[in-house]
């Protein structure tokens, strides 16, 4: 049993136990994003996801708006609605996003 306060959580269990089959799996991923999401609004946190080609990426990232705010506009959509998360790649300069389901650890 997973004990949340956070309906967004909720709605991440059950997109990602849809598309894994899982709900063991599904609780977990969704509670790493949840974890993952609270550090990067802190600052960088580190964590690996495998990309849509099947590659995997280990990404230092941020939402932190002291970090993030030159790059921001605030005129995109939001991930969640897509099933990803977004967050700003520090190593690259710019945005990127992982589905819900591809996150494998958070450091």
């Amino acid at each position: 049993m997973i004990v949340t306060r956070d309906i967004r959580t909720v709605t991440r269990i059950a997109v990602i136990g849809a598309k894994t089959g899982s709900s063991i799996a599904a609780g977990a991923k969704a509670m790493m994003i949840e974890s993952l999401k609270r550090q990067m609004r802190n600052g960088v946190a580190h964590f690996v996801y495998q990309k849509r080609n099947g590659e995997f990426r280990e990404a230092w990232g941020t939402t932190s708006a002291a970090l993030a705010a030159k790059h921001t506009n605030g005129n995109g959509e939001c991930r969640e609605q897509f099933a990803t998360t977004a967050y700003f790649d520090v190593e690259a300069g710019s945005w990127r996003s992982f589905r819900w389901e591809n996150l494998i650890a958070v450091y």
